[in-house]
């Protein structure tokens, strides 16, 4: 048998692949990004859009690992982590967020926005984008706008076309004073309660309804806890892409491009499915036994929230509520 030696120049090859493999392995992050909801749902649909395009966009450097249906917390569990440090990404609703940058809160005052061009004009906008500017002082991040959609009642007891309607229904709510406030002023005794417990509170009669966009109440199944859906459309609930600053800072400033393009494409692909949900999910909620009030008196509910606008124009300033009122 005959044995060949080695040459020098095998024996580098060989080191310098095998340095190469190890420099390729170690070279990639894999990054935690949570939400609320499943990964089939418009939260997943943005997310995944993301994490392909980084993914992508850095040769495979990073590499998301999702943890969709609150896997890991609710959602101010993880923009916390995500503060702190221990989860990279997340893709919130706004609802939250306010209890950590205050000046998120106005874009949640209810009836602020007449519809989905109004909104995303707004957010898109230099509102909008100023807004994000705020982040990193508050130790976090914001890649992008993203959207849950606008929000409607659901609950277990009657049809709700007016506030009166509404008066005395326990309504589940995120952990937001400004949704709250608004909702009192429809006789709505709002419970905060993490989005996780929601499903069991409505099974178990814990509380009587929540209030969510349609991509949210199919994605969840409210359908097979809830009777009746009224198109209220009373809060634009936007939401958020956040990177923890841990994170961000190491990223040098080409992939840190890459990340805010990346996030930019799954804005618009999560509104994109948000507008689908919107065209094909009412029907498919009604076939699954939800009874659905289509029209609801829009004047009567804008009337009931004018004491808590006067609140609103004090925390916020009227001026400032005007100037998104009078994007076109």
């Amino acid at each position: 048998m005959t044995f060949l030696k080695p040459t020098l120049s095998s024996v580098a090859l060989g080191m310098t692949l095998a340095m190469g493999l190890t420099a390729g392995a170690a070279a990639q992050t894999i990054l935690k990004i949570g939400y609320a909801t499943t990964k089939e749902s418009h939260y997943g649909v943005g997310s995944t859009v993301f994490c392909d395009e980084v993914e992508k966009g850095t040769q495979g450097r990073y590499k998301c690992q999702q943890f969709p249906s609150s896997q890991l917390g609710g959602e101010r569990e993880q923009i916390e982590a995500v503060q702190l440090g221990t989860q990279d990404l997340t893709n919130t609703s706004t609802g939250p967020v306010g209890n950590f940058v205050p000046e998120v809160k106005i874009v949640d005052i209810p009836f602020l926005f007449r519809d989905y061009d109004h909104a995303r004009k707004v957010m898109d906008g230099p509102i909008g984008q100023d807004i994000l500017a705020k982040f990193p002082s508050k130790g976090i991040i914001a890649l992008a706008w993203t959207e849950n959609g606008f929000r409607h009642m659901t609950n277990n007891k009657r049809d709700i076309v007016k506030p009166a309607d509404a008066a005395g229904l326990k309504m589940r709510t995120m952990e937001n004073k400004v949704h709250m406030d608004g909702y009192r002023t429809f006789g709505i005794l709002p419970t905060p309660m993490a989005f996780p417990e929601l499903f069991g509170a409505l099974q178990q009669g814990t509380v009587d309804g929540q209030e969510n966009p349609i991509p949210v109440i199919l994605a969840s199944k409210f359908s097979q806890v809830q009777k009746h859906l009224s198109l209220t459309g009373h809060v634009y609930s936007p939401a958020l892409l956040l990177i923890s600053p841990k994170t961000w800072n190491k990223l040098n400033d080409a992939d840190k491009k890459i990340f805010t393009e990346a996030a930019k494409k799954a804005g618009i692909a999560q509104r994109k499915k948000v507008n689908d949900d919107e065209s094909n999910g009412i029907a498919q909620l009604e076939k699954d036994g939800m009874k659905v009030t289509k029209v609801v008196d829009g004047a009567a509910f804008r009337e009931a929230l004018k004491p808590a606008y006067a609140g609103y124009a004090k925390e916020f300033g009227a001026d400032n509520i005007k100037k998104i009122q009078d994007v076109r």
